[in-house]
């Protein structure tokens, strides 16, 4: 691989505190589920997230108008590291009187990584040439969906060895490894601007994206596709396994699996082929929505378990190949100094709409039907589709440029 000192530090990085995230998650919805014995309790803390995120992504632009995105990114780590100690020290006294001091904890750690997500998408263009840029997406994807897989099986099945607070304190280890890698990488090529009003800071991102045709049209798709891609959060895919398929439980786990191991074989896909794909950025973007649609609606409509599984992984793959090349044209669509406003923005859209949109999609459920659903998710991924085959013309000036 050609790629540098610097990508291969923020690649390590982020993959140790996406490990330590999954894991300290795995951990603190097993004690708030042991402490109160309440599912609500425990799926609550995937919303504590979510909000927090939110918020961390719109106030995020007012911290990179006066600090280096490089210690930005690793301040996080630390804050993170920090968070978990105190939370480890704390948890002998955690008690059925106390618990939702845990969820102060959480909220102050999603408002860490609300803040390193759009920077650390902001960062690949800065240290990757752009003819190796779609291949970098690529790469990260694959790191981040293999790591999600895995671990959540992994943290799981170490609660069995382990006590969740020797599981805390291994996260703040990762933690810490992460805040040391980051903290290695040069600084970034950034100019922020201290003339702006507070406001003005904050707003620079939206500006950014309505300013910019292709911008524009990339946020609708975001949200339409948000949108339909919270019929597979695993409340929703859980009763249509039991509803729509009549199978056990351990399908629920298979179907899920299998979703993710078609995101990773997209991802591979992009990374193999990604001469290919850069060459046909459009093709790729409107070719992975048509077939996303495509999958879901035969999803929905499926009563055979093994298609379901195939679907599935389909569906994680489609979604894989129009989303990598899709990101690609954002970091090339804007000048580099602006990317980390857009990427916070863009943020802030999609966590505001999976939130709300995950509680209307299972109202719909239980409304309309669970097949029902997810047609209406391959309704809107064809909506996606129209608008991605509307906007071939943007997405090649993109990249001409």
């Amino acid at each position: 691989m050609k790629f540098n000192r610097n990508f291969k530090l923020l690649l390590t990085g982020q993959s140790f505190a996406n490990i330590g995230d999954v894991l300290y998650i795995v951990s603190v919805i097993y004690l708030i589920f042991e402490l109160t014995g309440s599912a609500t309790a425990a799926a609550f803390v995937p919303f504590t997230i979510t909000s927090a995120m939110f918020l961390s992504n719109t106030l995020t632009p007012l911290l990179m108008e006066r600090f280096n995105l490089k210690w930005l990114l690793a301040g996080s780590q630390i804050g993170k590291t920090g968070l978990l100690v105190g939370l480890a020290f704390f948890m002998p006294q955690l008690s059925h009187a106390n618990y939702m001091g845990l969820f102060l904890v959480i909220s102050l750690v999603a408002l860490l990584d609300g803040c390193a997500n759009p920077v650390t998408r902001s960062l690949i263009p800065v240290y990757v040439k752009n003819e190796l840029l779609l291949k970098a997406n690529g790469i990260t994807e694959t790191v981040t969906q293999l790591i999600q897989t895995a671990m959540w099986f992994v943290g799981s099945s170490l609660l069995v060895w382990l006590t969740a607070n020797e599981l805390i304190w291994i996260t703040a280890g990762l933690f810490f490894l992460s805040s040391l890698l980051l903290s290695g990488l040069d600084r970034a090529d950034f100019t922020p601007s201290s003339k702006q009003g507070k406001w003005q800071q904050i707003s620079s991102g939206w500006k950014n994206v309505s300013a910019s045709p292709v911008l524009k049209r990339i946020a609708l798709m975001d949200v339409l596709e948000t949108i339909a891609g919270t019929v597979w959060i695993a409340a929703i895919l859980y009763v249509f396994v039991s509803e729509a398929l009549m199978l056990e439980e351990m399908w629920w786990g298979f179907i899920n699996g299998s979703f993710f191991l078609g995101l990773i074989a997209g991802s591979l896909f992009c990374l193999w082929f990604s001469d290919w794909i850069r060459q046909n950025l459009s093709l790729f973007i409107v070719g992975g929505a048509v077939s996303s649609s495509l999958a879901t609606f035969l999803f929905g409509l499926n009563a055979v378990p093994v298609l379901a599984l195939l679907l599935s992984v389909l569906v994680g793959i489609f979604s894989q190949i129009k989303n990598i090349p899709q990101q690609t044209i954002v970091q090339t669509s804007v000048p580099k100094d602006r990317l980390p406003t857009v990427f916070t923005t863009l943020g802030a859209i999609g966590t505001g709409t999976f939130g709300v949109s995950s509680l209307l999609m299972g109202i719909l459920a239980d409304a309309i039907g669970i097949r029902s659903v997810f047609i209406l998710s391959g309704l809107l991924l064809a909506l996606v589709s129209l608008i991605a085959y509307c906007s071939r013309s943007h997405f090649r000036k993109t990249i001409d440029q």
